[in-house]
């Protein structure tokens, strides 16, 4: 993007980039922190994590604010507007990602009094860490506005899916053959799905990423492998 006249302006626009970076590395200590809690049950880190997705929801209002602002007094236009918008969105999806960590961490307060076998938890903390890797190099592609980078992460949402769709399967197989961790199973039944979603809002970004870079809308079909909502799913057929 080409310097501008009133170097002003510039930082107002770099002021925008700096609110979605530390909005992003604070969703990437919260989904690590409200992991960690659901692995080792540990309820102050869960209540510490729960607790943190509030500095994203601020950070996101002043980056709304601040667009907004931006806006009204210089009036963008072309790529600029396209950055300030896709910024915007950026900014929701992270908000979004926060929200369904926080999640992850009230599943993890819930069931920190409860002992269970090391296999139940070991789905999730393999989808953790894929959804965490994810993440982080989305944002990467972010600060570096490499298109490249972002479509490898696009691409690499059907992996998460696939886990998400073998932990689904498991944790039945689970409550099937012990009726007495069904409750447990549960929490962990929404944690596994809130980390699937997470996959989806970080492949928004990745889509949003090419936006900003390449000035088109990517049209292409999104690979999804999520076939948990259906009968034969659930049945354990194919």
């Amino acid at each position: 993007m080409a310097s501008h006249i009133v170097h002003a302006y510039d930082a107002e626009l770099a002021e925008l980039d700096s609110l979605t970076s530390q909005m992003g590395g604070l969703a990437e200590a919260l989904l690590r922190d409200a992991s960690i809690a659901m692995q080792r049950r540990d309820p102050e880190l869960a209540a510490k994590a729960v607790q943190s997705d509030k500095k994203i929801d601020d950070l996101e209002r002043r980056l709304q604010d601040r667009a907004i602002q931006l806006i009204a007094k210089r009036q963008p236009m072309a790529n600029d507007l396209r950055h300030i918008m896709t910024v915007l969105k950026i900014g929701s999806d992270l908000e979004r990602i926060g929200d369904l960590a926080k999640n992850i961490a009230k599943r993890a307060q819930a069931i920190a009094g409860e002992n269970h076998p090391k296999q139940l938890i070991a789905g999730m903390g393999h989808m953790s860490q894929l959804a965490a890797r994810q993440l982080k190099d989305v944002l990467d592609a972010l600060g570096a506005k490499d298109d490249a980078k972002a479509m490898a992460v696009w691409r690499a949402d059907e992996s998460l899916d696939a886990l998400y769709n073998s932990v689904f399967r498991e944790l039945l197989t689970f409550m099937m053959e012990d009726p007495r961790i069904i409750g447990l199973c549960t929490h962990l039944l929404f944690g596994a799905k809130n980390l699937e979603r997470i996959g989806d809002h970080t492949t928004n970004i990745a889509e949003n990423i090419h936006y900003l870079v390449t000035g088109r809308i990517l049209t292409d079909d999104r690979p999804k492998q999520d076939d948990t909502a259906s009968a034969s799913a659930i049945n354990g057929k194919n």
